[in-house]
């Protein structure tokens, strides 16, 4: 089989054999998929080893089947997403959604336009919290495991902004009724997921619990490695993450920690 002129990312790549490298892909029509770059570790690569990076928009041609193709033609289509600090820990996160959560060969052309526009919104300063809140909320909805944002799970009843809710992961939000809960947020918060629109800040943090909750289910109890490197972001006064951990002392709450 042979694909060309394919809209994708480079979101892994690791050495692989004696001169190749092994990416890991997200791409518009067939989703995340394995290929094999021949040669590009050699003195004269056939391609420039900075196309083959992370949040650079590429068009992609490859052969083969099977879980890895080899790369056939790679070009830039625009220029890398300049991010930096905070920003380029988020998209670390973001790759790493998709990594662990997307199975090859999956296609989404939906996620792959929302996986855009995130580093867009990541570049141009927007509001971290919220704009990492929806991408998790559209793969999750990709992978079929959508948020009950809008109706109550007992009653079918419109959720009240103003009330408490539990959230259960099979059946969706329930009324609070006083007991011990990690999942409890208010209705506005659902709601503000559901219609796209940012809430308070109070309503974000709930919204990122949530979300690390739901995401740890489908990673069958685990963890991911940005999760880490982002509390340890967070710790650090000075050294390369010196910007992302500036966000301390303001709202712990804007990084998927």
């Amino acid at each position: 089989m042979r694909v060309g002129q394919q809209p994708g990312y480079v979101l892994h790549a690791r050495p692989y054999r004696e001169s190749s490298l092994l990416l890991e892909c997200l791409t518009r029509d067939y989703g995340r998929v394995g290929l094999v770059a021949r040669g590009v570790r050699r003195e004269r690569p056939r391609w420039p080893r900075a196309l083959l990076q992370p949040l650079v928009p590429l068009q992609l041609d490859w052969s083969g089947r099977g879980e890895l193709a080899a790369l056939a033609a790679v070009d830039a289509v625009a220029a890398p997403f300049a991010l930096d600090g905070e920003s380029l820990l988020c998209a670390m996160y973001l790759g790493e959604l998709v990594l662990r959560l997307l199975p090859r060969g999956d296609p989404h052309p939906r996620l792959f336009s929302a996986y855009t526009e995130t580093l867009g919104r990541l570049a141009v300063g927007a509001g971290t919290a919220w704009s990492l809140r929806r991408f998790e909320r559209d793969l999750l909805a990709e992978i079929g495991y959508a948020l009950a944002s809008e109706r109550e799970a007992d009653s079918d009843l419109p959720l009240d902004p103003q009330a408490e809710y539990v959230y259960f992961a099979e059946l969706g939000a329930r009324r609070w009724r006083g007991e011990s809960a990690v999942l409890r947020l208010r209705g506005s918060a659902l709601l503000a997921l559901h219609e796209d629109r940012e809430p308070v800040p109070a309503d974000l943090a709930a919204l990122r619990r949530l979300m690390r909750h739901l995401i740890g289910q489908q990673l069958g109890g685990g963890s991911l490695r940005t999760w880490s490197l982002l509390a340890a972001a967070l710790g650090r006064r000075d050294g390369p993450a010196a910007g992302a951990s500036a966000v301390a002392d303001t709202d712990r709450e804007s990084l998927p920690e």
